[in-house]
């Protein structure tokens, strides 16, 4: 974990979102454990991105924790679902990553449960899917990344066989901050949002290969 904290207390937001994919995102609930691998991120580059929450300094009690320490859990709500995001930079500086996909590895049965019986890919890839999936909600807003309920457990992590970089999704109307590449996805992995089924690695979902 030391050197998860390392990434996120002197890389950039860029670097930490392609960091993340393939990072295990484990919620203990009173359910059970319930967790996945991280496949597709849009990073969020604060006071300059027009597309950011925290795009010219805007601080409201809303965004809070925007402002917080690297790893801090930033939730928020989009159409009426919570969307989960980490804080990427240092205490006073607002940038942050979105995490838009998981695919599901533990805890199935219980996230089906979770999205009302909803199964395959549509379990979790999309941003509001996942946090629903995983039992997410507004009490863990603030806490950290690292040791709470919601935790990312970097021993856990798989390899990506390729990062895609691709323009996020859902920002019009932002001059360039609207086709900068600022999304990245695992390659070939079935629960990227708005993927093409030809696209999808039907064998290893986009991994490499585990070695022992």
């Amino acid at each position: 974990m030391n050197e998860t904290i390392n990434v996120f207390n002197t890389k950039s937001t860029e670097e930490i979102a392609q960091f993340l994919l393939g990072m295990y995102l484990e919620h203990k609930t009173a359910a059970g454990t319930l967790a996945g691998y991280i496949v597709d991120t849009e990073a969020y580059l604060g006071p300059e991105d027009e597309a950011a929450h925290s795009f010219g300094l805007r601080d409201t009690p809303r965004l809070k924790a925007m402002y917080e320490k690297p790893g801090t859990i930033y939730l928020y709500t989009m159409h009426t679902h919570l969307i989960l995001n980490m804080v990427t930079q240092e205490k006073g500086k607002p940038q942050g990553v979105m995490i838009r996909a998981l695919e599901p590895v533990e805890g199935i049965d219980k996230m089906q449960i979770n999205r009302n019986g909803r199964t395959g890919i549509e379990l979790s890839n999309g941003p509001g899917k996942l946090v629903a999936a995983l039992g997410i909600d507004r009490d863990l807003y603030g806490d950290s990344i690292f040791d709470s309920s919601l935790r990312i457990v970097p021993e856990k992590r798989r390899r990506p066989k390729q990062i895609i970089s691709l323009p996020r999704i859902g920002i019009p109307n932002k001059g360039i901050w609207t086709e900068l590449p600022l999304r990245y996805v695992v390659s070939g992995n079935p629960y990227i949002s708005k993927q093409r089924r030809s696209d999808i690695d039907q064998k290893a979902f986009g991994w490499k290969e585990e070695t022992k």
